[in-house]
């Protein structure tokens, strides 16, 4: 009845009120300046906390010690509302509370197990419950599955291997600012990769343990007491003109020999649209607007997505041959899927062009500054670019 839960909403959430917790209803559920739990009517104790973020948990509340008026009350996160269905957590619920009728304590369990919880233990809880975008428009939200893959892959490369072994409650802010791990008598981890390296590796190790308290696993984030230096990420390099005729002839001269064309085309799209990587890489026919010269991007890193397209851009999409067994404007080689091999092959592409310190992203930064600088309206250069 949302025309009730209307009315429950306006009295801010007495605490005796409880309502039957739906999709619908957690669908439309919104945050408020505090944290702030609903009950359900159906299984008493089984009830959704809501953060300030909009991030909805669900949550078991019993009394401990035979669950006399009494006992102390008790409250167990059982999982959150995207990562779990109502049905689900409903199920979970009720073993919780059936586990707590004959005299366990389930939240004391837990307490005991997270002080043995490793951090690589955690890195598995995460990888399985927490990859939710933390900060944006889009917050709350489930990782992309590459975005997912990419954090968890820096997670156990970087961190499990530096610190894997350490209980979750046992982590320093001093543990973080080494770049290595002594293990032993003379021996010592040492990872590779630079500073944007060690610079991801500390923002998805902060994330995964904003998540372990959110989870009532720590007391706190041990990121944010270290000491460390913090810059924005950003690349400044641009290419000029001439860096970019390069670029195309060497895409021309690669393809006269007989290089892979996809793999050209797609670092002639990264040049023409300043689209990021993967937009393009897994572009679908059905997102190419030829009539109007857009791209109709159904899921990019900001959701939905409409770019304009140059007239040299729509052009050499019309170039391209139309394989009708895959929806992808690059297929694969071999198989389904859309092709894969642009990592391989783009260092061919720069060391041929003679250029260095050029990344595809740089390409985007590059059409960024062109549109700027040539008068573009910033809401039109923020078009072009999915801003």
């Amino acid at each position: 009845d949302t025309q009730g839960w209307g009315r429950l909403t306006e009295h801010k959430m007495a605490s005796p009120k409880s309502i039957l917790i739906t999709k619908r209803l957690l669908d439309a559920t919104a945050p408020r300046s505090r944290r702030y739990e609903i009950w359900d009517s159906q299984i008493s104790g089984f009830g959704v906390r809501v953060g300030p973020s909009g991030i909805k948990t669900f949550v078991v509340r019993y009394r401990a010690e035979g669950g006399g008026r009494s006992a102390p009350k008790r409250f167990v996160s059982i999982g959150r509302f995207g990562a779990l269905t109502v049905e689900q957590a409903r199920k979970r619920a009720k073993e919780v509370l059936a586990a707590a009728a004959l005299g366990a304590d389930p939240a004391a369990e837990r307490n005991a197990k997270r002080l043995e919880l490793k951090i690589a233990g955690l890195v598995d809880l995460y990888e399985e419950e927490g990859c939710y975008i933390q900060r944006g428009l889009r917050q709350g939200e489930p990782m992309k599955p590459l975005t997912k893959k990419h954090t968890i892959g820096r997670l156990r490369h970087h961190v499990v291997r530096l610190l894997g072994h350490k209980r979750i409650n046992e982590l320093t802010a001093g543990d973080i600012e080494r770049k290595d791990q002594k293990i032993g008598h003379r021996k010592r981890i040492v990872v590779r990769g630079g500073p944007g390296a060690a610079r991801k590796a500390f923002r998805d190790l902060s994330a995964m343990y904003s998540f372990a308290v959110r989870r009532g696993l720590v007391d706190s984030n041990p990121c944010e007491k270290a000491v460390v230096k913090k810059t924005d990420g950003r690349r400044t390099r641009f290419l000029s003109l001439a860096e970019i005729r390069k670029l195309g002839e060497a895409c021309d001269k690669l393809e006269e020999e007989g290089f892979n064309p996809k793999a050209l085309n797609i670092t002639r799209m990264w040049i023409l649209t300043g689209c990021r990587r993967q937009e393009i890489v897994e572009l679908k026919w059905d997102e190419v607007d030829f009539e109007r010269g857009l791209l109709v991007l159904a899921d990019s890193k900001t959701g939905q997505s409409t770019r304009p397209l140059s007239g040299a851009a729509l052009g050499l999409i019309r170039t391209i041959s139309r394989n009708d067994d895959s929806k992808y404007v690059f297929p694969a080689d071999s198989g389904e899927g859309y092709f894969q091999g642009t990592k391989k092959l783009w260092p061919k592409i720069v060391a041929r062009a003679g250029l260095k310190n050029v990344t595809p992203h740089t390409l985007r930064h590059t059409m960024g500054a062109i549109a700027t600088s040539s008068g573009e309206a910033l809401a039109m250069t923020g078009a072009i670019l999915g801003h």
